[in-house]
């Protein structure tokens, strides 16, 4: 779908959008469920202080929240759906709320339930936990026990619980501000005036004409300059959020608190980082040649995402791309192909930009319904075939999760996502290498490649970097200010992008504009996630059926294991330096290879 305008979601045409009948077949059935959160909220509280009395009666408690839950998930996905297809709409954002509303009532309601299971003897509770009726909530239950040290006490769990929509106002009002309200102009094209928005703004940065980069880069950065000390206010608000309930709760740190559910170890991060660190040397001498490349004598800021061979203009339309897709994920066999391709083409897919649309891409998969994917699909980036795969990825993830699990362990980790989704992306290169019918293409492959994995393994970790020290200074007493932020965020781009890149005044304000800072310590998991997804890419293409069904153990292990041991099965293992440095390997060697262009 081309255009130069941005249209209104009621003139995008159906078969472009999700279809959410899966989850609720109208708002009416959507309003019969949110209505139900508080019965079961009420229900369950009839079984306060008598958890301990019979296995049988915490069985029915059990049961009444499993209930509880599922509902709150399938309700809160088809509202976060809806808001994120168009923020602009008011029905959207009032669904939003009420939902967000209703569940932070039922959760002060419900607060006493954990902390009273928790209160129940460890030795009386692995009794229960081995009886047949018990069986769906084993693994939850083992997993809640291990979290007993950080859960509070019936009162103080309602403050917590009451709190929770209050806590979330920084990451809300950062996402309307930037979708919807910053208005970032337009920008003169050969073509025409072209709108510049959250998500032209990767267009206007492939553009291979630099003096319109440059011009979309002044506007778009302009634009977050006049709103710097809002934004900081914002950013700095979230980081303050997590340093209350890191605390609150007992935890050393916040990262402790974000790493300690998944059972990684700190140590997993700072390999992380330390190792990319040690291998930065072949990511500035990409930066050389990408000076050589595009023939500039200073590397500027908005140099850096253009296509470095820009006579490979490849067009895919959206109906192409699956079908890339489905031949390149050909190794994992037809179930997966089928099962993913009908989804792209049939339903699960919000495939391109709207007004008031979230930009970027996600996939957000529940027990019920299909696992929906928002991207905001360009027939002229190569890029977003690899996007569309990657969320593909996810999707495919959470079909084998919650076929394979009951709802209370379907339900996998961030950190083993993003294995799932890289992975997809990996044997795309793959397949577009080999079927590729001339060198200049081959050339335009390995440069993108080198590209994405720079940008998710280089890139998320400076990121990871960057959000880490807010936190830690934050801890430390020390307040978060837009100066403050800015110089943080400048010694990064210095030293990831090395000698050759002179920045923009303007530059550092980049650490004020990137959504996933609202969740706290997420984006290094983008990059522990293409090191694994690396490894057993090469490990199942390369190997026969023992490695493929090991690597579907892993898609097929949603919640049921821990991230860490997951990725053992599947072959790979994170808590060394190992798969961080191979990965930082294959960068080096598609840089050794772009050498030569």
């Amino acid at each position: 779908m081309k255009t130069n305008s941005i249209p209104e979601r009621k003139n995008v045409p159906a078969k472009d959008k999700w279809d959410l009948t899966s989850l609720y077949m109208s708002d009416s059935d959507w309003e019969s469920d949110l209505s139900l959160i508080p019965v079961l909220a009420d229900e369950l509280c009839n079984f306060k202080g008598k958890l301990a009395s019979s296995a049988e009666t915490m069985r029915d408690a059990l049961d009444t929240y499993c209930q509880l839950l599922m509902v709150m998930e399938t309700s809160g996905n088809y509202a976060f759906l809806l808001v994120s297809a168009d923020a602009g709409d008011s029905s959207n954002q009032e669904k939003y709320s009420r939902y967000m509303m209703t569940c932070s009532q039922a959760d002060a309601k419900t607060s006493f339930f954990i902390p009273e299971l928790q209160s129940i003897p460890d030795d009386e509770m692995k009794k229960r936990m081995e009886r047949p009726d018990y069986a769906d909530y084993k693994i939850w239950l083992s997993k809640k026990a291990r979290m007993k040290p950080y859960i509070l006490s019936e009162k103080e769990e309602r403050i917590m619980a009451l709190q929770s929509e209050a806590g979330e106002t920084s990451k809300h009002t950062y996402e309307t501000f930037t979708d919807v309200d910053l208005n970032f102009g337009k920008v003169k094209t050969p073509d025409g005036m072209k709108p510049l928005t959250q998500t032209t703004w990767s267009s206007f940065m492939h553009n291979p004409d630099r003096e319109i980069r440059r011009k979309a880069y002044k506007k778009y950065y302009g634009t977050f300059d006049a709103n710097k000390n809002t934004l900081a206010s914002l950013y700095a608000g979230s980081v303050n959020q997590d340093v209350f309930l890191s605390r609150a709760r007992g935890y050393d740190s916040v990262r402790q608190m974000r790493l300690f559910p998944d059972k990684v170890d700190e140590s997993v991060y700072d390999n992380l980082v330390n190792t990319v660190r040690a291998n930065l040397e072949p990511l500035h001498k990409y930066y050389s040649i990408m000076k050589k490349l595009l023939k500039v004598d200073e590397l500027r800021h908005y140099d850096v995402y253009v296509p470095l061979i820009p006579e490979v203009n490849k067009i895919t339309p959206y109906e192409d791309a699956v079908e890339i897709i489905r031949n390149a994920l050909a190794p994992l066999g037809k179930e997966y192909t089928d099962t993913l391709c009908h989804g792209l083409l049939s339903g699960w897919v919000d495939r391109y930009e709207n007004k008031g649309k979230h930009s970027g891409a996600f996939s957000s998969g529940t027990f019920v319904g299909e696992p929906f994917i928002l991207v905001n699909y360009k027939e002229d980036v190569i890029r977003d075939v690899f996007t569309l795969a990657h969320e593909g990825g996810h999707s495919m993830h959470s079909w084998y999760s919650k076929r394979s699990n009951v709802f209370m362990s379907y339900d996998y980790t961030i950190f083993e996502a993003e294995v799932a989704s890289t992975f997809n992306e990996q044997l795309v290169f793959e397949y577009l290498m080999k079927t590729a019918k001339d060198e200049k293409l081959k050339k335009y492959l390995i440069a993108t490649r080198a590209g994405d994995i720079l940008a998710t393994l280089y890139r998320q970790t400076m990121f990871a970097e960057f959000e880490h020290q807010a936190h830690v200074l934050v801890e430390q007493g020390k307040p978060l200010s837009a100066d403050v932020l800015r110089a943080e965020y400048r010694k990064l781009l210095e030293a990831y992008f090395g000698p050759e890149m002179h920045f923009e005044k303007t530059s550092d304000l980049e650490g004020l504009r990137i959504p996933h800072f609202y969740r706290a310590y997420y984006v290094y998991k983008y990059a522990t996630g293409i090191s694994a997804s690396l490894a057993l890419a090469k490990r199942v293409t390369e190997g026969g059926e023992k490695e493929k069904a090991d690597y579907f153990k892993f898609l097929c292990s949603g919640g049921s294991r821990y991230p860490i041991e997951a990725l053992k099965v599947a072959g790979v293992d994170m808590s060394t330096t190992a798969p961080v440095q191979a990965a930082c390997d294959t960068f080096a060697d598609l840089v050794r290879q772009m050498e030569a262009f």
